[in-house]
């Protein structure tokens, strides 16, 4: 496996914003960084904060210099933007096109690329990242186990359900956010809240991390649930209300959409 010399973004929205910063961070990952003067605002904040950063004239330029390209583009427009570009035989192609298969990003591309996709998060930012790719790459893989790691799908099937649990990050947010306004409506001002909260989910998802591989997560949440504790009331409660089900439900329909 090896990191691309030049890597180039076409589409330049919050995920290639997140994926340049990762992989530029001190120490840098790739020596070049390519982007599209698509969204101008971005491109010219990553080339201020990073000299690797090259902003192409087009597309083509950017398919023309760089080893590995990266399609980072709204699915809604992605057809009309690949189909006129002319890639490589034998060129790296990686894709974060959402809910866009690769039958369809093959025949727009009109080449025999090598294609995996990725679905990376923001915290690549950080090099914090888990990111599902399909399918197994090893280059790609080592593009992501630096902002990150990466989680190989050896089907399309274990791809689109890791992309369909992805989608829980803004419910995540939410429980945090309406436990906050709970606590507010109750007395506690909300920036004590936020402060009690951040750490004590951030602990839990540490837990999480760092148990043992086998550990299943209902072990875990035994382990935080004294028989007869507030811990044991609220997620009996929760069972007993329909959130799960509703979880579950949500997680169907997400799928269905994604697989179209």
């Amino acid at each position: 496996m090896s990191l691309p010399q030049k890597i180039g973004f076409i589409g330049t929205g919050a995920i290639t914003d997140a994926m340049v910063r990762g992989l530029l961070a001190e120490p840098a990952a790739v020596p070049h960084v390519m982007v599209s003067l698509r969204s101008a605002e971005t491109s010219a904040r990553l080339a201020a904060d990073f000299p690797a950063v090259l902003v192409a004239s087009d597309n083509q330029a950017i398919i023309d210099g760089c080893d590995t390209v990266v399609l980072a583009i709204r699915p809604q427009i992605a057809e009309e933007v690949v189909r006129p570009l002319h890639f490589r035989d034998g060129q790296k192609v990686i894709s974060v096109v959402a809910a866009t298969g690769r039958p369809a990003l093959l025949d727009w591309i009109g080449a025999d690329v090598r294609l995996a996709q990725a679905i990376p998060l923001p915290f690549v930012a950080r090099r914090k990242g888990v990111t599902a790719i399909y399918p197994p790459d090893a280059d790609t893989a080592a593009v992501f186990n630096v902002l990150g790691n990466a989680v190989a799908c050896e089907t399309k099937e274990e791809y689109d359900l890791l992309a369909a649990a992805s989608a829980l990050m803004a419910t995540y947010f939410g429980v945090m956010h309406r436990t906050t306004e709970w606590l507010a409506e109750n007395g506690l001002p909300e920036e004590k809240g936020r402060a009690y909260l951040a750490p004590l989910f951030a602990g839990l998802s540490e837990t999480a991390l760092t148990a043992a591989r086998d550990a299943d997560f209902m072990d875990l949440s035994g382990e935080f649930a004294t028989k007869g504790g507030l811990n044991e009331q609220v997620f009996t409660d929760f069972e007993k209300h329909g959130g799960s089900r509703a979880i579950m439900l949500a997680l169907d329909r997400v799928l269905t959409r994604i697989r179209g």
